[in-house]
C-alpha cells in the first residue's frame, strides 16, 4: 500500500521560511510525477508545485512562483518543498501528491495517492 507521509508544517511568521518533508513508501518517487496541492479553510485545493521524473522539470502555482522550490533525493524516495518569504494567504494544510501518468499536474484529478497532510500557518 502506497503511504507518503509529509512533516515539517507549523506556526511561523511573515517572511520566515519553512521545510516540508515527504517520504514515499511502496512507491518510486525517480519514476512517478510527484508534487504539493495545499488546501486553505473554506477553500478548494489548490496546486502549488510539481516535478516531473522524465525530465527533472518543474512547475509552480502561480501564488507560489519565486518563493517555493520542489526538490526530490532519490536515495530517501523523498519529496520536499522549500517555502521561503511565506505569507498569511499561504496558510493551509500542505499534501503530498503522486499522478497518474500523463496527466497534468494542475488538477487534483491526475493525483492517484495523497498524503495526509500537514497544516501550515503563517502568522504575526
Amino acid at each position: 500500500q502506497v503511504q507518503l507521509v509529509e512533516s515539517g508544517g507549523g506556526l511561523v511568521k511573515p517572511g520566515d521560511s519553512l521545510r516540508l518533508s515527504c517520504l514515499a513508501s511502496e512507491l518510486s518517487v525517480s519514476s512517478r510525477t510527484m508534487g504539493w496541492f495545499r488546501q486553505a479553510p473554506g477553500k478548494d485545493r489548490e496546486f502549488v508545485a510539481s516535478f516531473r521524473w522524465t525530465d527533472d522539470s518543474t512547475h509552480y502555482g502561480d501564488s507560489v512562483k519565486g518563493r517555493f522550490t520542489i526538490s526530490t533525493d532519490y536515495t530517501k524516495n523523498a519529496v520536499y518543498l522549500q517555502m521561503n518569504l511565506l505569507k498569511p494567504e499561504d496558510t493551509a494544510v500542505y499534501y503530498c501528491v503522486s499522478y497518474r501518468s500523463g496527466k497534468s499536474v494542475l488538477y487534483s484529478t491526475s493525483v492517484d495517492n495523497w498524503g495526509r497532510g500537514t497544516q501550515v500557518t503563517v502568522s504575526s
